[in-house]
């Protein structure tokens, strides 16, 4: 719908993926609510849902009646500035609030363990003596009553609802475990009679409670460093408000950017590495645009805004991130459905386990009993659900700080899968920026260079500006400075450049498709690609990919020109680390294919597709598809744009058009090439960690229940106590979510990603 909106709103109280699967049931079920995805990773919400239907507070009570909550603001600001304040103030309550559940969980988790101790010391080191029973009973009461209660309050809420989580496994196995004890305790001669004894299992309650809170609060620690690339990016907002569109801004030495625009005046080199990963800083003066959150250096600047609030790039860069770190991908989707199951699965093989033993053996209650406890305690639908979203999410962030935004979570799981990488050529393998490589000139005639300078400047063309800034800045007095033309391959006839006045040029006109021409002192002069003679060198320069381009006055030659879109900086590095991650590297381009093949020369490139019009770039990428390829589309323009959204992979160049970016499913923001091997090797590299943390999920499971149940008992020659697993189950998780952690250091360098496949 067209009036849909999208938000991130936090959500509290979550605990494993059966929660998620809650949330997330209750916003799709919601009116007006088009699509919700929930992640446990990252404690949040992401819904698209129509204004004009139902409203934040609406969502909030939706999710409150599922048993949980979601931090929405309390009034939606209407301009960009009150915007911003409102997810400002939304990462501020979730912060607050992570912060005191933290706290909380810390205080109970280290309580519950000194309890846990003293229970296991008194129970099983400690002699009996009169009360002993009643002083475990009093200490295991305070461990389940006081430090446990989370478990039984989010369990209540949950099946108030018809819900059950892995609160529910985890206050159904403490409460049995405690009350049979208690009852034990009270009425022991009910098995004493029976020739049985009153066992007192308060040790295991209370190891039960200790061992889950610590696996949690490690868990907690975990899942919030996961999230810290946003949380570095927010942190990066400039402090200062107020600033409105189209204001001149004095930015001092050491002060961030407060607002997208450009320099107005000044010198001074910023800081743009958290944008583009780049550690270098780049030079400003005027004209250079400028970003909100970038570092300045040592010069004052005068910025003049064009772009403030929620509409600067690292608001949206702030918004792509939590996007793509609030969506799933299509496997975490398969696992959320069976986590869905796992809870009632597992209540009911506990309740097998009880009414097996109790039937089939005699004097099975018992035994029956710490098998039910045992089932409901090891099982662990929490690293299960830990499993994708903490490796998507790391994965994600770990992109983000390094300039690569990834527009979702199936897009960082398809760039895995990429065989061939389709490159565009201008702006993307090339700078994008026609330069001159060389002139020529056949003529000593001193007025001549001043002449085409000005032509060309008056052309209003691409290449004519190149020339006219090119030959302006070789004149003598022409000020040199950074960024200035270079004058190592031109030779300017005469001494003084002197003879011409720009006042004297008339007659200036645009030919279409052949150049510009002019008057001086009564003739007529041309810049173009025709000559009246011929110019032997001007074929070497073709077959070298370069643009001739001619200066005659109609009879006689004055100079040629070669122009040339130069390959930008680490283009052929790039290509070359795509190679030996196994993928196949495509030019595809609707320039000549002279110019095409001596870039895909330079650039180490051997399949090339030239004089491709959007339509046919469109084909060719259906042609790879069709052989059985993965392809990737990487382009910056809007030519490009049909054959990004036909690709598999969509991967735009940060300093391309809205279009290409808007399509495609991940961005560079510095618009340099050798992130794209680090997108696919991240990608890689990534889903490794997902299979590992799914296999070891789905094998602890098959492997813990069964032994829970007691069935192996015969032959392993044991039985799984209660204790041991809850400490398993803790560390589960725990294992799930270090695995996923270590996306957020970086690779070994040098690394090929044929070791990531």
């Amino acid at each position: 719908m067209a009036n849909t909106v999208r938000k991130n709103y936090p959500v509290t109280g979550m605990g494993c993926a059966a929660c998620v699967a809650r949330v997330q049931k209750a916003l799709q079920q919601s009116a007006g609510v088009q699509q919700a995805e929930v992640s446990l990773a990252s404690n949040s919400a992401r819904i698209d849902y129509d204004p004009s239907v139902t409203s934040p507070a609406a969502l909030r009570q939706c999710v409150q009646d599922a048993g949980y909550d979601l931090l929405v603001p309390e009034e939606d600001g209407e301009d960009a500035d009150s915007d911003l304040s409102e997810e400002e103030e939304l990462a501020a309550r979730a912060e607050e609030a992570h912060e005191r559940a933290w706290k909380a969980l810390r205080r109970d988790a280290l309580l519950a363990i000194v309890l846990a101790v003293l229970v296991m010391i008194l129970g099983m080191a400690v002699p009996d003596f009169p009360g002993k029973g009643w002083v475990l009973a009093a200490l295991a009461a305070v461990s389940v009553g006081w430090c446990g209660r989370r478990f039984f309050v989010t369990a209540w809420k949950q099946a108030r609802h018809g819900h059950a989580g892995m609160d529910t496994l985890v206050a159904l196995s403490v409460g049995i475990s405690f009350l049979l004890s208690l009852f034990n305790l009270l009425f022991p001669q009910v098995w004493t009679s029976r020739g049985l004894e009153a066992e007192l299992y308060f040790e295991s309650s209370a190891m039960i409670v200790a061992f889950i809170l610590l696996g949690r609060l490690l868990e907690e620690n975990a899942k919030h460093r996961t999230t810290q690339a946003v949380r570095a990016l927010t942190g990066l907002q400039p402090k200062r408000r107020g600033i409105r569109r189209g204001e001149l801004v004095e930015v001092l030495p050491g002060e961030r950017i407060p607002a997208d625009g450009t320099v107005e005046g000044g010198t001074s080199y910023v800081d743009e590495s958290m944008l583009t990963g780049e550690p270098v800083a780049v030079f400003k003066q005027a004209g250079s645009p400028l970003y909100a959150g970038t570092l300045n250096g040592q010069g004052a600047l005068q910025l003049r805004a064009e772009r403030t609030g929620r509409d600067t790039m690292l608001s949206s860069i702030i918004r792509m991130v939590q996007d793509a770190q609030g969506s799933k991908a299509r496997i975490q989707h398969t696992v959320d459905k069976v986590c869905a199951w796992f809870v009632p699965a597992v209540i009911l093989v506990a309740l097998l386990s009880l009414l097996g033993w109790t039937l089939l053996t005699p004097d099975g209650f018992m035994r029956g009993l710490l098998a039910c406890v045992t089932v409901l305690v090891v099982a662990c639908p929490c690293s299960l659900g830990l499993a994708t979203p903490t490796a998507l999410t790391a994965g994600i962030g770990r992109g983000a700080a390094q300039g690569i935004l990834i527009k979702d979570a199936d897009s960082l799981q398809l760039a895995a899968h990429i065989d061939t990488v389709v490159l565009d050529k201008t702006g993307t393998l090339t700078t994008g920026r026609p330069e001159v490589v060389e002139l020529r000139w056949l003529t000593d005639d001193p007025a001549l260079p001043a002449l085409l300078s000005e032509m060309e400047a008056r052309s209003g063309h691409p290449l004519g500006e190149a020339i006219a800034g090119f030959v302006s800045g070789a004149l003598p007095g022409a000020e040199k400075g950074p960024g200035a033309p270079g004058t190592a391959k031109i030779k300017l006839p005469g001494a003084e450049g002197a003879g011409f006045a720009p006042g004297e040029l008339t007659d200036v006109t645009a030919l279409l498709g052949e150049g510009v021409q002019g008057s001086w002192r009564g003739k007529v002069y041309y810049v173009g690609k025709n000559t009246p003679e011929r110019f032997e060198v001007a074929e070497r320069w073709r077959e070298a990919g370069h643009t001739v381009v001619y200066f005659h006055d109609g009879k006689r030659l004055l100079a040629a020109i070669a122009i040339a879109d130069t390959l930008k900086p680490g283009s052929a590095e790039a290509v070359r680390a795509l190679s030996a991650q196994g993928i196949r590297v495509h030019l595809l381009t609707g320039d000549h294919a002279a110019s095409a093949a001596a870039v895909a020369r330079l650039g180490g490139i051997s399949d090339v597709r030239a004089d491709a019009l959007p339509a046919d770039k469109v084909d060719y990428i259906k042609e790879l598809q069709a052989a059985g390829h993965r392809v990737a589309m990487v382009g910056d323009g809007i030519n490009d744009s049909a054959a990004l959204a036909q690709a598999d992979l969509s991967i735009a160049m940060g300093q391309g058009s809205d279009i290409a970016i808007h399509t495609a499913m991940a961005t560079i923001v510095s618009s340099d090439l050798g992130k794209i091997p680090e997108l696919i090797a991240l990608s890689r590299r990534t889903l490794r960690i997902i299979r590992e943390n799914l296999g070891w999920a789905f094998l602890y499971n098959a492997l813990a229940v069964p032994v829970a149940t007691g069935l192996l008992s015969g032959v392993l020659g044991f039985v799984l106590n209660p204790m041991v697993a809850a400490a398993a189950m803790a560390c589960s998780s725990v294992l799930v979510v270090s695995n996923s952690l270590r996306l957020l250091s970086p690779g070994k360098k040098g690394k090929t990603a044929s070791a990531d496949r």
